[in-house]
């Protein structure tokens, strides 16, 4: 369902956390509004950005009163309403986000839950027997909001582990472990984290997941594809519900689709998260308000997105800082482990410039190369490069979705061609971020990559395609979770890969995700890989393990 049809007004996109009643005054103008935009619609060639934007400022105007008195307080169910589990997230070092969405019959619209608020209340405490409480309080799950509850617990102490739970009725979700992260002045020994992308329901099992839960980690970023947008395919490992999404109910019962794997849960309720998307969040390859499908107007797009972006925002532990308006929603943040870590965890695909030479593999051609394309956005770029130089990080981290070394592939003699998707279709844009760290010598700078389904490391310079150049940071590309099934340790134009693109320092079409030790002198990257995501019990292995030495660029096999 596309268009018109896919705006839910049950659930309009609203900032709220205890959520009131619409006044009538309120509510008719938002149906003036809608009647507008139908109007609007009418008329060849779709609405404006304008018109489009002034809806969704006009729904995030509407005054709301408090409803917290209104919400259910003993409500009763037949099934577990934390089918979804619970997750935490965007920790820094006095507070965290504790999350949960309320779904007794995930898959069905609304998750099964009537459209009256339910009243959450919630736990923490620094002890797994929850005796010591350090905190507590309630949350109103908004049926605006798919009943999700975001709550960010304050107060707390620096580099401590915690424990939560929630309650609702008289039931009670799973216990979960969280913590805060390290003052920014302080002089830290270790950071443990794992990365990991791309993890389609139909193509594997989450067998990454259950091999990374076992792992003592203080933190796990992903890096995109958390769901994928498309409908159910037969034959697969797992199916789909529904064709493709694009209505918010559509794109409520893929996360919960999703949410519901078991191993998914016990790896987010096991340490805090941090989450950032690629494109499969919404639609495949798109380009900040564009489609990559055919004949898409801009303005039905952008109603896609709003949805895809309320939804994701429903489903992940981040704070109200990142709640959408209409097709907008500010991702990209930063957060610093002490003085040993610092990440910039990046959005390449919101504001990006749509993708060169028709989004195909092209030579690095002066499309490609045009400075206006941008796959940052000016405002985000700008924070990138204000933040690197405000950073008291011995290791300084971009957490992001596609691969940043200038890879090339040809067959036979013909030239090398460049996935346009990814930083070569915004070559003048990537190096000139890569000059700016070598200027302004930016400590010991490392890439965190998904989006690809293989393995690379890559170290990169100012230009790859000079290799006289000096090394300026070390791309680490993890492979997917599951997507694209099985996958091979193919050996098969490897060596012609590696030597026509000699930064290449590894490459593994295998799947799994990347766990990472760093310590004040040395960054350890060690790739991990199931032997097989069709099945449920894979066996996971270390398949090849990296380390950058802090003030030496380059990465060293051990």
């Amino acid at each position: 369902m596309t268009g018109l049809a896919a705006i839910d007004e049950t659930a309009p996109i609203l900032p709220m956390n205890n959520v009131s009643k619409w006044t009538e005054r309120s509510r008719g103008t938002l149906m003036l509004q809608l009647d507008t935009l139908r109007e609007s619609l009418k008329y060849e060639g779709g609405i404006s950005r304008r018109w489009f934007m002034a809806y969704g400022a006009a729904l995030a105007s509407i005054p709301w009163m408090n409803r917290a008195a209104l919400a259910q307080t003993r409500p009763r169910f037949d099934t577990n309403p934390f089918s979804l589990g619970i997750a935490s997230g965007d920790p820094d070092s006095s507070s965290v986000v504790l999350w949960t969405r309320l779904a007794p019959k995930p898959l069905e619209p609304f998750g099964g839950m009537s459209k009256e608020p339910v009243q959450v209340s919630w736990v923490l405490a620094d002890d797994d027997n929850m005796r010591n409480v350090v905190a507590k309080g309630t949350a109103i799950a908004t049926p605006q909001l798919g009943h999700s509850v975001h709550v960010e617990v304050h107060g707390l102490k620096p580099d401590r582990w915690y424990w939560y739970r929630f309650r609702v009725g008289d039931v009670e979700s799973p216990l979960g472990r969280t913590r805060t992260l390290p003052s920014a002045d302080a002089v830290k020994d270790e950071l443990k984290f794992a990365f990991a992308s791309c993890q389609h329901f139909e193509t594997g099992y989450y067998t990454a997941y259950q091999h990374m839960a076992e792992n003592d980690l203080d933190l796990i970023f992903h890096l995109g594809d958390y769901i994928y947008e498309g409908g159910g395919r037969k034959d697969q490992v797992r199916q789909h519900i529904g064709s493709e999404i694009h209505s918010l109910n559509d794109y409520r019962v893929r996360h919960a689709q999703y949410r519901g794997d078991p191993q998914l849960q016990r790896a987010h309720s096991n340490c805090p998260w941090f989450v950032t998307w690629d494109d499969h969040e919404v639609s495949n390859n798109y380009a900040g308000e564009i489609s990559a499908k055919e004949n898409v107007d801009t303005a039905e797009f952008l109603l896609r997105r709003a949805n895809a972006y309320q939804a994701y925002y429903e489903n992940m532990p981040l704070r109200r800082r990142s709640l959408p308006t209409g097709p907008h929603m500010e991702l990209y943040r930063s957060a610093s482990f002490g003085q040993l870590a610092e990440f910039q965890i990046l959005d390449t695909r919101q504001y990006r410039s749509d993708q060169p030479n028709g989004d195909r593999r092209s030579p690095l051609n002066e499309e490609a190369l045009n400075p206006r394309n941008s796959l940052l956005g000016a405002k985000q770029r700008d924070w990138l490069q204000a933040s690197l130089l405000q950073s008291q990080g011995t290791w300084n981290i971009l957490a992001q979705q596609v691969m940043m070394g200038l890879v090339g592939f040809t067959k036979d003699s013909d030239p090398l061609s460049y996935s346009m998707d990814q930083w070569p279709g915004y070559a003048a844009e990537r190096i000139a971020l890569m000059q700016f760290m070598a200027d302004r010598r930016i400590p010991n700078p490392i890439v965190l990559t998904g989006d690809i389904h293989s393995n690379w490391v890559n170290d990169l310079r100012v230009d790859d395609r000079n290799q006289e150049t000096e090394i300026v940071a070390t791309e680490f590309v993890g492979t997917s979770i599951s997507s694209g099934g099985k996958g091979i340790d193919r050996r098969e134009g490897h060596d012609q890969l590696l030597s026509q693109n000699p930064f290449i320092r590894f490459q593994n079409t295998q799947r799994g995700y990347v766990r990472c030790r760093v310590t004040p002198a040395e960054w350890r990257s060690d790739y991990l890989v199931v032997d097989d995501v069709t099945v449920a019990d894979g066996k996971t292995s270390t398949r090849a393990s990296f380390v950058v030495e802090a003030g030496q660029a380059g990465a060293k096999l051990v």
